[in-house]
């Protein structure tokens, strides 16, 4: 695998007709790696960042698969006493019923099944996120969708995404092969490594996006975090 430039090789997950009980035990172990390589701290830290002294926040995540960063961030919540409302956005219907199933979600979220970009808002979220989600879209594509964040959301947006390194490509692969029970992480965690981004591409697609001020911080393991916070 060529490491130079972006891969844009689809993903499985991308396409259609995917049995249920495969995207389940995708999901399941999603979650997993993200628990124990810190993608959930890093959704957390994104918060934080845009919380600025807030105790009451209504935050939508686009592409929110199974609603697992979602789980993560109400359970921080909960411990700092702040009142959070979600709206979880995915365009797979199996992704939103999967999430459904989460107990500790239902009375705190909204769920959509649609194309993020086809949704509107009554009241706009204070903050919008991603978690993953990026990779799975062209350069053009991105643009205009840092543009969709920015302008429907109130406070600021974030996201969570892939480093494209040889170090993380050759460390995934041989993890999903060793412990992934799922043909669809087996195949999709390393291609999201190489679909995923240096610092410089972030840099380069916020400008064309017209977002200059936004923030670009490495994290461990081989992730971006992405913040763009409104003038108050």
């Amino acid at each position: 695998m060529n490491l130079a430039q972006r891969s844009y090789e689809l993903e499985l997950l991308d396409g259609d007709n995917i049995p249920f009980k495969d995207i389940e035990q995708n999901l399941r172990e999603l979650d997993n790696i993200n628990r124990w390589l810190g993608g959930h701290r890093i959704t957390i830290r994104g918060l934080q960042q845009l919380l600025n002294g807030r105790t009451r926040i209504h935050v939508c995540e686009i592409g929110c698969g199974g609603g697992d960063n979602l789980a993560a961030l109400l359970q921080w919540c909960k411990r700092k006493n702040i009142s959070v409302t979600f709206t979880g956005i995915d365009i797979k219907d199996a992704c939103i019923e999967y999430a459904e199933q989460k107990q500790i979600l239902q009375s705190h979220t909204r769920w959509i099944v649609n194309d993020y970009r086809e949704v509107t808002f009554t009241d706009k979220p204070d903050i919008i996120f991603s978690s993953l989600f990026c990779h799975h879209f062209t350069d053009a594509a991105l643009i205009e969708q840092l543009q969709w964040m920015q302008q429907h959301c109130t406070r600021g947006f974030f996201i969570n995404d892939l480093h494209r390194h040889w170090l993380a490509y050759h460390s995934i692969r041989m993890l999903t092969k060793l412990f992934s029970r799922s043909y669809l992480v087996k195949n999709d965690a390393p291609l999201s490594v190489a679909r995923g981004f240096k610092k410089r591409e972030w840099q380069g697609l916020l400008a064309q996006a017209g977002l200059p001020p936004a923030g670009v911080q490495w994290q461990w393991a081989f992730r971006h975090l992405v913040t763009f916070k409104h003038h108050e």
